[in-house]
């Protein structure tokens, strides 16, 4: 059930790769020196290396713009704007919580705000799966990060009430 021709299949795929890496570049300019940031941040045990956010980040986006992809090629903007609206709404929520931890040191705001994130991803999942559930799925493991990503959040809050408002 492909809307377009392949070209612009294509163009499209390239054209979610640029949209969701764009978030992805907009969160990492505030990811810059997050690395000596975090570093002194009181951590708990299971607290992964920070070099280790890079590359599942990475893959996420992927599976973001992949995901994404599927639903605007078989229904297009049209057919799918509140499936399509969600993946935009947490797109700008997920490039907004670096800002808000690592730039502007608000702990108390990002740990909330990733909260409003989650119910973002559970609602574009729900809304991709039910016009193509290859799309929801993929965006699950999306869903296991951020979970992970907000108990590390409020825990580095609670650890570091120097550090984060």
């Amino acid at each position: 059930m492909n809307k377009f021709p392949v070209f612009k299949q294509t163009l499209g795929f390239l054209g979610c790769l640029t949209v969701s890496f764009s978030a992805a570049a907009i969160g990492g300019l505030a990811s810059a020196s997050a690395g000596s940031f975090y570093k002194v941040l009181n951590q708990p045990e299971w607290a992964p290396p920070s070099w280790l956010f890079a590359p599942v980040w990475t893959a996420l986006y992927f599976l973001m713009a992949l995901s994404v992809w599927l639903i605007w090629r078989s229904f297009g903007f049209q057919g799918a704007r509140i499936a399509l609206s969600l993946f935009v709404g947490q797109l700008v929520l997920n490039a907004l919580w670096s800002w808000l931890f690592f730039v502007w040191h608000q702990g108390a705001l990002a740990f909330y705000e990733i909260l409003v994130l989650w119910g973002l991803i559970l609602g574009t999942i729900i809304s991709f799966w039910r016009l193509n559930r290859l799309a929801g799925m993929l965006l699950l493991p999306y869903l296991a990060w951020v979970t992970f990503a907000a108990v590390l959040a409020f825990t580095l809050w609670q650890l570091n009430p120097r550090f984060l408002s």
